[in-house]
């Protein structure tokens, strides 16, 4: 907040402040917004090591109220740099007199201040957090992350996935004006329209067994319809996987492996189901073999395609949820054309 105000009363609020609080604040302003340090607050209760818990207790009772959300105390020494937490739990059942360093928790769960906020939010998930210390460089104390800061992160990572599914943007606002609105979504209609021409393109090319065979035009539309569904089915499992930072060089392998095995088993399964429905429908077996093997190739296509695609986009920094769509029903409608009419055209033609 203070950040988006102008300087003139930011400058006020900060000279308010103690010369701890105003540092602490400056340091924060300092960071990024998408960061562990732009995300903090300054408003923590720090204690010192070598006081004793009946001295922190007489401290606390000095203030009003304590910050929202305020499960644990932060132990720094006279530099500033964070040394543990104390939960309140311990103080109300420890001896008083036994001094803070005999009683504080050294926590792992410390963020370093240039830590990505969605990276926060897996650490929030990982060790079940309602709050937790962001250290700078060197370990000094700048600020805390509570739940309800992560919440905001999640709900904006979850905004921001739904957003990519329609082709939409962050910026894009339901109330925006019409030549707005219509300027940000004809760039992605653009591009879909290129591929569907990529799409009538590849028919094109096998148009003499579809003038020769009403029944393969019929069924065409078949076989890149499943491939599509299948393929974003994997996609969007790997997006969500990305985006909660469970995707990593030890299991991108493991999971192309996966997908594609998935997507064989299906292709075998619905290859039988269509193969059978073709063959009574059209009293053609020999048509009804090569939709079903048209299909097992693109289902496989498929699961590999809804793996790679977010992988490879995402080295590129490029968001998949945006982007991924686009490409993978670009590349199942391709394969499962040339798939369907090509053999058509070899065995049939």
């Amino acid at each position: 907040i203070l950040g988006d105000l102008p300087d003139r009363i930011s400058d006020k609020v900060l000279f308010s402040m103690d010369a701890q609080d105003q540092q602490r604040v400056k340091q924060a302003l300092s960071y990024p917004e998408d960061t562990a340090g732009g995300l903090m607050n300054t408003d923590t209760i720090t204690v010192r090591p070598d006081v004793t818990v009946d001295v922190v207790l007489r401290y606390l009772r000095l203030h009003e109220n304590l910050p929202v959300n305020t499960n644990n105390l932060y132990v720094v020494n006279r530099d500033d740099l964070f040394i543990g937490v104390v939960s309140l739990q311990q103080l109300v059942t420890t001896n008083p007199e036994e001094l803070v360093s005999e009683v504080l928790e050294e926590r792992s769960d410390r963020i370093d201040a240039d830590t990505p906020d969605n990276e926060v939010a897996q650490i929030f998930e990982r060790y079940d957090l309602l709050s937790a210390p962001v250290v700078s460089e060197d370990g000094k104390l700048l600020g805390r992350i509570t739940i309800d800061d992560v919440v905001d992160v999640i709900i904006e990572d979850s905004n921001q996935s739904l957003m990519g599914l329609g082709r939409l943007t962050d910026d894009e606002d339901t109330f925006a004006p019409v030549m707005v609105s219509t300027r940000r979504r004809s760039v992605w209609l653009g591009i879909n329209l290129i591929t569907a021409v990529l799409a009538a393109a590849v028919s094109n090319h096998f148009e003499g067994i579809l003038e020769k065979l009403a029944t393969v035009a019929i069924l065409m539309t078949i076989v890149p319809s499943m491939g599509g569904i299948a393929g974003t089915q994997t996609l969007t499992l790997m997006v969500r996987a990305i985006a909660m930072g469970q995707i990593g060089e030890s299991n991108s392998r493991w999971l192309l492996f996966k997908e594609l095995s998935v997507g064989l088993l299906n292709g075998l399964l619905w290859a039988i189901v269509i193969a059978t429905l073709v063959g009574f429908w059209k009293d053609d077996f020999q048509l009804g073999l090569i939709i079903a093997v048209a299909m097992a190739v693109n289902l496989s296509v498929a699961g590999l395609a809804g793996v790679a695609i977010p992988l490879i986009l995402k080295r590129m920094d490029i968001d998949p949820a945006l982007a991924g769509g686009v490409i993978l029903t670009t590349i199942t409608d391709v394969v499962g054309l040339i798939a369907f009419l090509g053999l058509a055209t070899i065995i049939l033609g």
